[in-house]
């Protein structure tokens, strides 16, 4: 069997480096260093990852977030922290002409071309686990086997990094009244997390 196909399934920085700053911005630099060494990941927080991370990474640091702090605290920080993911996708992933495009575009059309987009990327934010995709009168989206939540028993959904992720992109692109809510979680023992998004 090659290097290649046993290498661990990588997941974008973002995951990790707006949770850093949210968290610290939040709860303070001592409960940040708390949730990153029971994750195993403190180095990440003097030099944040340059590149793609281990899966595994963002599952732990994910995972002791929810640990560490309750859950209306540890949801608020991912939150800001995907929100903080969309920005950075709009300024530096998603050029320019392209977003000026999709405005123009009718909101179904545009809310098509931003869901293929997604779709292509999809291995830079699951990992290991499987987007698919509609779009009709609005969008689903739902990830089998979800790193953010992979392992974890909660009473209700906790995947808001994705969430705010999806509503801050398609804010920005599709229709500023776009609101996502998260119907189904692993989590909570659905198999899967989905993911349905409208507008007005």
């Amino acid at each position: 069997m090659s290097a290649a196909a046993v290498a661990p399934a990588r997941i974008g920085p973002n995951a990790i480096i707006q949770v850093a700053a949210a968290l610290v911005q939040a709860h303070g630099a001592a409960v940040a260093g708390r949730v990153f060494a029971a994750a195993g990941l403190a180095p990440y927080l003097a030099a944040p990852p340059a590149g793609m991370v281990e899966e595994r990474e963002v599952i732990a640091l994910h995972r002791e977030l929810r640990r560490v702090l309750d859950p209306a605290a540890a949801g608020a920080v991912a939150r800001v922290a995907g929100g903080a993911t969309g920005d950075y996708l709009l300024r530096h992933r998603i050029p320019l002409p392209v977003q000026r495009l999709l405005g123009w575009l009718p909101r179904r059309l545009a809310a098509r071309l931003l869901v293929a987009a997604i779709a292509r990327h999809a291995w830079t934010f699951v990992g290991s686990g499987r987007l698919t995709t509609a779009v009709g009168r609005g969008v689903v989206l739902t990830i089998e086997d979800c790193p953010i939540c992979r392992g974890t028993h909660a009473p209700a959904a906790v995947c808001e990094y994705y969430r705010a992720t999806f509503e801050r992109l398609f804010r920005a692109l599709v229709d500023a009244r776009t609101t996502v809510r998260e119907t189904l979680c692993a989590a909570v023992g659905d198999g899967r997390c989905r993911f349905e998004l409208e507008w007005p």
